[in-house]
């Protein structure tokens, strides 16, 4: 068997290095050392990290496509999409500037402009005046310039202020699920793949970052998308009752209940 993976296409071998490293490739691959405990943990850590960073790119398309569909951001909270777009844009700019791989952060890039898309969006369908879009546009634009430039201490301090961000960011949806007993809009793929993609990711940054920082983010940010998760589970059925409910009927005009006779001439 070790003849066949010895001599692999050469794109498949350099694939298969640029992702796990040569000593893993060689071990794992060409070897076939599958008591190799350290790689193997390694490979799972990379192809976790890459299957996360795609699954960020479209995570919220499903909140996008359900905002549009409805011309509604219903159920959403302004809030909380402004302070997680914020604590994503940080956890980016702090794990770009510290040169971890991106295969451990690279969602983040896609979350903060998806999030900023819902964020124009619930802004735009609300009953807030329009031009609250270019104060939105031009603070996430001084924001983004901001986090380039600062020093790697405040850039470390505003990483640890993403802590309390996910609990102000996630509070106000999940109170408002609780006041309203509905999830209004919010997409029940968007917060499950969060939950699913936060338990991969605190093993990923144990193998390959070990930040206790980024650590503790996710830790959190776990704990908050498992109670958006469950406020899913209990209002899943709240918007079917609500539009199932039949409108009264209305009674017509008197005139229009008048019966009319025709005549046929003979």
């Amino acid at each position: 068997m070790t003849t066949i993976t010895k001599h692999l296409p050469w794109f498949i071998k350099d694939l298969g290095i640029s992702i796990v490293g040569k000593e893993c490739y060689l071990s794992l691959v060409e070897n076939l050392t599958i008591t190799d405990v350290k790689c193997l943990k390694y490979s799972l850590s990379k192809c976790l990290g890459i299957g996360i960073v795609i699954g960020g790119s479209i995570m919220k398309v499903p909140q996008l496509f359900l905002i549009l569909r409805g011309r509604s951001a219903r159920g959403l909270s302004l809030t909380a999409f402004t302070f997680e777009t914020l604590a994503y844009a940080i956890n980016f700019f702090y794990s770009f500037r510290n040169a971890f791989p991106f295969s451990t952060y690279g969602e983040n890039l896609f979350l903060t402009i998806q999030n900023a898309l819902i964020t124009f969006l619930i802004v735009f369908y609300s009953s807030r005046a329009r031009n609250q879009l270019v104060t939105t546009t031009l603070g996430m634009l001084l924001g983004t310039f901001l986090l380039n430039i600062v020093s790697e201490s405040i850039l470390a301090f505003l990483q640890l202020s993403t802590l309390p961000l996910s609990i102000v960011s996630k509070l106000p949806q999940i109170r408002q699920n609780h006041r309203a007993r509905s999830t209004g809009q919010l997409s029940a793929f968007a917060v499950g793949s969060q939950f699913v993609g936060c338990l991969a990711r605190l093993f990923t940054t144990m193998q390959e970052v070990n930040d206790i920082l980024v650590l503790a983010s996710f830790i959190l940010a776990l704990a908050l998308n498992g109670i958006l998760a469950i406020q899913i589970w209990i209002y899943w059925d709240a918007d079917e009752r609500d539009h199932g409910k039949e409108m009264p009927s209305l009674p017509l005009p008197s005139s229009s209940r008048k019966r009319v006779h025709l005549t046929t001439p003979y």
